[in-house]
Order: C-alpha cells, then sequence, then structure tokens
C-alpha cells in the first residue's frame, strides 16, 4: 500500500501536470498550421469514411464561477442567432471539402451552454449537419445539457434530430458549494432533466461530478454523490475541479481559502470512488466510471478505449472534425483548431475562409509518445510490443524509453520483458507518470494539479 507520505515525496501533492486529452497539449499548437492545411487534412480522408464532428456553442445564460471553459454571456438570442448562421456556413463550406459518402461516427454538442438554441435553432443545425456527413444506425449523438437552460419543447428537438446520449453537469449537490462556485442547480431540477431525458427514449445518460470544490467535504461529497447515483447514470466524469485563477478570471470569485488541500483532494476523489465502485460501476481510466454494459466498459475490455478532448470514448474514428469558435479538429496528420474567438472565428467564414488558427503537424516521435500516453491514461500500462510493431522502433529502444518513465516513481512503476504496469495503489500517480513521457516543455503552459 502506498502511503500519503510516499506520495507527498513523489510530487503528487504539488505537481501541475495536464490532463492528456491530447498529445501535444493544446498549449504546444504552433502557428504554422492554418487553413490550407486544415483544407488538405480533409480532402485526404478516405471516401466513404465515418467521421466524428464536435459543434462548440459558447454562449451561456449565465457565466459559472468554477468554469475554465472558453464562453461567453448572453441574456438575449440575437448574437445566438448570428452564430447559428456562421455554424451553418461553416458546415456547408466542409461539406464542399468532404470525399463522397463520409458518415457520422459521433456528433457532440458543447459549450457553453448548447441547449439554449430554441427548438427550430436546434432543427436546423441539425438538418446541416446530416446535409455533409448522414447518420448511420449506429451513430451516436450526444448533447450537453444544462437542467436550468432546458425545457419539453427543446428536449423533443433534441430527440427528433436523434440525439441518443445526453450529458448533465451537476458539480455538486449541496447548497452552499453551488453558492461558492455560481453554479445553482438543485437536486429537483437535475432529476427533472433527467426524467424528461428519459422518457423522450434517450437511452444513454451522462453525468459530470466535481471534486476539489470550495468547502467540499467527504460527508458532503458522498451525500452529492448519493443523489447523483439515484439518477442511474449510464457514465459519470469525476473530475478534479482545476483553479487556474491567473488563466479563467472569474475563478477569482471563489473563496480560494475554502479550497481543501491537495491531500484532502485526494481523499474527497477516493470517497466519490468507492461509492461508485460499490454501486458495480466499471472503473474507467483515472475519472470515469461506467456501468457494466457501457460503450466504454465494453471498449475497455476489449482494448478499445480511446481519449480525446471529451475525455474517454469509445468512438474508433481517425478523423474528429471541431465546428465553431475555438473547436479542434484532429487527423492522422495532426490537429487544427478554429480561432478562439467569436468574432474572429465568424469573421473568417463570412469571409469564405476556415479560421484555422493553430495547429500541430505529427511527427513519428509525436505519433508514439501519443499513443504510449493514451494506453497509460487508458489501461494503466504501456505494451512494449505494440510500440515496437506499430511505430517501428526496436525493442531496445521501447525498453529504455519504459524504464525512464518508470525510473522516478522509485520501484512503484513495474518494467518488465511485456512494458509498462501501474499497480492500483500507484494509480494517483498516473498524469505524472504520463509527463515522463512528454517531450514537449511543460513549463510554457499551466495545468492543473495532479490530483
Amino acid at each position: 500500500m502506498v502511503t500519503k507520505a510516499q506520495l507527498a515525496n513523489l510530487g503528487l501533492f504539488d505537481a501541475k501536470v495536464p490532463r492528456y486529452t491530447s498529445y501535444p497539449t493544446a498549449p504546444h499548437f504552433g502557428r504554422d498550421i492554418g487553413a490550407g492545411d486544415f483544407i488538405r487534412w480533409i480532402e485526404s480522408i478516405p471516401q466513404g469514411a465515418k467521421i466524428s464532428l464536435y459543434v462548440h456553442v459558447p454562449f451561456c445564460r449565465r457565466l459559472c464561477w468554477f468554469c475554465a471553459c472558453r464562453t461567453q454571456g448572453t441574456q438575449t438570442d440575437k448574437p445566438v442567432i448570428a452564430y447559428l448562421e456562421t455554424l451553418k456556413a461553416e458546415l456547408q463550406m466542409l461539406g464542399k471539402h468532404l470525399p463522397r459518402g463520409v458518415q457520422l461516427s459521433r456528433l457532440h454538442w458543447g459549450g457553453g451552454t448548447p441547449t439554449l438554441l430554441q427548438p427550430s435553432m436546434m432543427q436546423d443545425l441539425a438538418e446541416a449537419i446530416k446535409k455533409i456527413a448522414p447518420f448511420t444506425d449506429e451513430t451516436e449523438f450526444s448533447v450537453e445539457i444544462d437542467p436550468n437552460e432546458i425545457d419539453g419543447p427543446r428536449l423533443d428537438a433534441l430527440a427528433a434530430a436523434g440525439m441518443n446520449r445526453a450529458s448533465i453537469g451537476v458539480q455538486d449537490f449541496n447548497d452552499d458549494i453551488q453558492h461558492s462556485i455560481g453554479r445553482l442547480q438543485g437536486y429537483d431540477i437535475t432529476k427533472w432533466a433527467a426524467d424528461e431525458i428519459r422518457a423522450r427514449g434517450v437511452a444513454s445518460l451522462n453525468a459530470d461530478i466535481l471534486y476539489g470544490l470550495p468547502h467540499q467535504s467527504k460527508a458532503r461529497i458522498t451525500e452529492s454523490v448519493q443523489k447523483l447515483l439515484s439518477l442511474n447514470p449510464d457514465r459519470v466524469a469525476l473530475y478534479g475541479y482545476a483553479h487556474v485563477p491567473w488563466m479563467a478570471k472569474r475563478q477569482q470569485m471563489l473563496p480560494s481559502d475554502a479550497l481543501p488541500t491537495p491531500e484532502e483532494r485526494l481523499e474527497l476523489y477516493e470517497t466519490a470512488r468507492r461509492l461508485f465502485l460499490w454501486d458495480n460501476y466499471a472503473e474507467i481510466g483515472i475519472d470515469h466510471f461506467a456501468t457494466q454494459d457501457d460503450g466504454l466498459t465494453i471498449a475497455l475490455k476489449a482494448g478499445r478505449l480511446r481519449r480525446n478532448f471529451q475525455g474517454y470514448t469509445d468512438d474508433t474514428a481517425d478523423v474528429l472534425i471541431g465546428v465553431g469558435a475555438s473547436s479542434i479538429s484532429k487527423f492522422p496528420q495532426g490537429f487544427a483548431q478554429n480561432a478562439p474567438a467569436t468574432g474572429a472565428h465568424t469573421g473568417a467564414i463570412r469571409e469564405g475562409q476556415f479560421s484555422t488558427a493553430r495547429g500541430h503537424a505529427f511527427s513519428d516521435e509525436d505519433r508514439l509518445r501519443s499513443r504510449m500516453i493514451e494506453q497509460l491514461m487508458c489501461e494503466f500500462r504501456i505494451d512494449a510490443a505494440e510500440m515496437s510493431d506499430s511505430f517501428g522502433v526496436s525493442p531496445q529502444r521501447v525498453r529504455k524509453m519504459l524504464e525512464a518513465g518508470a525510473a522516478p516513481f522509485k520501484g512503484l512503476v513495474k518494467v518488465d520483458d511485456n512494458g509498462l504496469f501501474v499497480p492500483p495503489e500507484a494509480r494517483p500517480l498516473t498524469r505524472m507518470i504520463a509527463r515522463s513521457f512528454d517531450a514537449y516543455e511543460l513549463s510554457k503552459a499551466g495545468h492543473s494539479s495532479a490530483i
């Protein structure tokens, strides 16, 4: 058993490390990737391929203080209507470059708050998407739903458009904590949303909950998790709150003196984790839990679990295209990110240009290290034979990389002829271990706590 003292000596409670939803991480994207690269990469997609699409809606009726996402507040629909026209124009441009026969594997609407779109706007957006990349019988269409910003007609519109997975942000059900983070969302309204989603035949429900919030205690997170479990979500993301007020100015509104210590954060995480495991959820990577028949659990058992900008996924598509301001696309060739500012993105689209502002073209070394980190984050291991066979790297070099990555952890991380393995007691260190395989300069970006 690894003690807190050992974890402290290894730097867990002081480390600031990426979440590794991509490699390299977004702060290392450069401005040498532009619209021309984006177009070439789109046109290189094989005819008839299945791709995934992410649509970003950056607007919220209110700005939650804890949130570090790129969003903007609006009390009227005027900027939302204008932005929808931009999205439709962007999709039309995209359709001109997509090869014939492309279909959708996954579609995700995120934000911001995509459910502030009115029903007719939801219908327009869904139709614009299906014109360029139709659904199949296996397409998964998920939407981030704010229980405070949803009603029957909008749920009807989403169900009619084909939504078959919904995601609800919970954060925490305690009133004191909700007031401290600027997110008032009671259990009753959350349960209403969950019930109404399922009443419309949406089979799968995701939920997010946070640990590490101000005023959080083991008793309070226990109560919140038990309330969440009463909603029977199919998947749960148990995210650690990232306090980065130098990047997200609104976080300065939070009472920083009420934040738990790193040691207390670990206790909060372990408290919630045990509750999910006791309720027979499968543990998925470092921060997700899923029912035994969920796609993530099936993918984990089959070795098909992957990592992307939404966290863990069972999506096997080689291409993810991001639509909207700040969205990131991933191709076999690299990453491409749209202009983060809504105005800059809209201006480019109005001029008939994609707004690609930065990105990264993969080197062979990037591909090797990306797969190492992804497998580590998904399976707590790195398969030496896969790395050697798939990337043309000698077994000797792979072994040296694995030994070097394990060395800082003083025997807690195991390396043998099969590869590298992180035993359960060392898994709080996973992001730090992943950092050992990151060849980029981490000091260039501010990252969140390792726990």
